[in-house]
């Protein structure tokens, strides 16, 4: 099996066979027509609209909108092949929706592109307003029926959820790929601990796109194309100075590794701003202006950073009735199968048809048939198959492991015991991790080395599985752990081995230490894993040498143990690569608690049947 849904009897149309029958009715324009609109506060944003080339319905046609800080469109050196793609971001989009008698609108975001404005935060909240305007403009144009539908990957989809969150009555159905909806606990502090990298390398990203440095933005494989050059004036700018102005003033856009580093704990704000906090800039916080009748359809892969807990959470959060949950084997984006048991060259899950028959049935009102598809369909990898569920988690069992003495994973505590444990700052995950394709790294294959780590690492093994285990959902881990520091950061990788002993990586999961109080998160973030507020009050330093249960969830994931293959734990306290490491310049010695009356344990949600 591969993730061609045409394999699959996970659909009764799969998104393959709907693409096949539904008509092409339209062709691409060569160009789209292109101006500035006026927000509310007087800053000019950059639009594009292709239109649809054919015969135009009476009505005018819906309308699928991109709000995009990386370029709308680029201009083309004069010596530019023909058939060069000036939308490298927006063109997927575009030749998904307009072929088939969608207008599409893409909007450079204040303070990029050739957009004016400054963006004074990691996706501002002024951009709400940007995008009511925008949608208010759309709506009533010859051209558009009034109907109105948001789709994009990353930021572009959390723009979708913005969008929404002002309850727009033109807007059906949005379909948010790879869309944080916490961006404390979805992006940049999973488990509470800063991922230092990320915020540095997308910095970097944006810095180049900002400013025009094409140099600079060569270095990523989604902008080497040597005929860019740089951002596409509108039309009306026919001397390119209303661009030269614009770029001008993107000078003063937010550096993101200072930014992020305002908001250690969740609620910190500002100093200059108390009422601006980390949920100022996350689509949850808005959530509550959600129309009830939108349409959502939440989109993620079990390789994508932490989040597919964003999807998770969105699809458990809303009170929408028109909820549709799409989990896959694939990185950020949804651009690579991160299975290791992908086959080669299979053909690749067409995620836009999918999305089209969601547009198709919520945004022109045609009868798909997708009222009768089951509301979750995910891929379980090692199985390679995709399945339904009627709800998120479909799990119906937790099996519990228990560590044990020795290095043992077993179905039964043991008597008291501890594992001794220096932490080693030196212990890293390497380049091509699940945070990689978060700050733009073209990886093709995930964690191909796993097995080769080095450092001193805990570890934990089962014995062999006397059958298939399948587990989908959030492996749940209780640590009893003390340590001679009064913080700590913890690592927890669970891993397949095979009876070769190849060893791959399966998922991961970490937690501060001083974080470890649960306790519900703000009520528009519903999960169904152990969680916490992440804020300062709730904060609990370690007592050094007395024992603290840390209780935590490791992202989701759909995967099979075959049998005769060993479950392992591996625990760190520390991912160089990737993370901040805390306590600074201080790594613990930790004792790991075992057995008897402090029984350290993981939770597997394991498929029945």
């Amino acid at each position: 099996m591969t993730e061609d849904p045409r394999q699959s009897a996970a659909w009764r149309v799969d998104p393959a066979r709907y693409l096949d029958a539904r008509p092409r009715t339209h062709t691409v324009p060569a160009r789209p027509m292109s101006r500035y609109l006026e927000m509310p506060d007087g800053v000019r944003l950059a639009v594009d609209v292709h239109l649809p080339e054919g015969e135009r319905p009476e009505a005018g046609f819906p309308a699928i909108l991109i709000f995009t800080p990386y370029y709308r469109r680029f201009a083309l050196t004069p010596d530019a092949p023909a058939d060069t793609e000036a939308c490298p971001s927006a063109g997927a989009y575009r030749n998904a929706f307009v072929p088939y008698g969608y207008a599409t609108v893409v909007v450079d975001v204040r303070g990029t592109g050739a957009s004016f404005g400054t963006r004074d935060s990691f996706r501002s909240p002024v951009e709400r307003d940007d995008y009511a305007a925008v949608m208010d403009w759309v709506a009533v144009q010859d051209w558009c029926d009034g109907r109105l539908g948001a789709t994009g990957i990353s930021y572009v989809g959390a723009a979708c959820d913005f969008a929404a969150s002002t309850g727009h009555p033109a807007l059906k159905a949005i379909a948010p790929i790879s869309a944080v909806w916490d961006t404390y606990a979805d992006h940049f502090y999973p488990g509470g601990i800063l991922l230092t990298h990320l915020a540095g390398a997308y910095d970097a990203l944006m810095t180049a796109l900002d400013l025009d440095r094409r140099a600079d933005l060569k270095r990523y494989a989604y902008f080497a194309d040597p005929h860019l050059a740089g951002p596409a004036p509108v039309d009306q700018d026919s001397d390119g100075a209303l661009l030269e102005a614009a770029i001008a003033e993107h000078a003063a856009n937010v550096a993101m590794p200072d930014f992020i580093r305002e908001f250690q704990f969740r609620g910190d704000a500002l100093a200059y701003d108390p009422g601006f906090t980390s949920d100022s800039f996350s689509p949850h916080a808005y959530s509550p202006g959600v129309d009830p009748e939108l349409a959502v359809l939440s989109l993620s892969g079990w390789f994508d950073g932490s989040y597919m807990n964003g999807s998770i959470a969105r699809f458990l959060s809303l009170p929408n009735r028109r909820r549709h949950l799409l989990l896959g084997p694939w990185d950020h984006g949804a651009r690579t199968n991160g299975s290791p048991f992908r086959a080669a060259a299979a053909p690749r899950f067409p995620i836009y048809g999918e999305i089209l028959r969601f547009f198709d049935t919520y945004v022109r009102g045609e009868d798909t048939g997708l009222a009768d598809e089951a509301p979750v369909h995910y891929f379980t990898m090692a199985e390679e198959a995709w399945k339904t569920a009627a709800q998120w988690p479909p799990a119906e069992d937790g099996r519990t492991f228990y560590l044990g003495d020795g290095g043992g994973l077993a179905e039964m505590p043991g008597d008291d015991g501890a594992d001794a444990y220096h932490v080693d700052y030196g212990v890293g995950t390497g380049r091509d991790t699940r945070y990689g394709r978060l700050a733009a790294l073209d990886i093709q294959d995930y964690y191909p080395d796993w097995g080769a780590r080095k450092g001193r690492i805990l570890r934990y093994a089962s014995a062999p599985l006397p059958e298939d285990l399948t587990l989908t959902g959030h492996p749940v881990l209780t640590l009893h752990l003390s340590s001679d520091r009064r913080d700590a950061c913890v690592f927890a990788y669970l891993e397949d081995e095979a009876p070769d002993g190849t060893v791959r990586y399966v998922t991961e999961g970490m937690l501060r230490a001083l974080h470890r109080k649960e306790g519900a998160g703000p009520q528009t973030y519903r999960t169904t894993w152990p969680t916490r507020s992440y804020t300062r009050a709730d904060a609990e330093p370690l007592t050094p040498g007395t024992p603290a249960a840390l209780r935590f969830a490791l992202l989701a994931t759909s995967w099979r143990f075959k049998a005769g293959h060993r479950l392992r734990l591996a625990l760190a306290g520390a991912d160089r690569d990737n993370f901040a490491r805390w306590p600074h310049g201080r790594p613990g010695h930790w004792q790991v608690l075992r057995g008897g009356a402090t029984p350290s344990a993981i939770v597997l949600p394991v498929e029945v049947g």
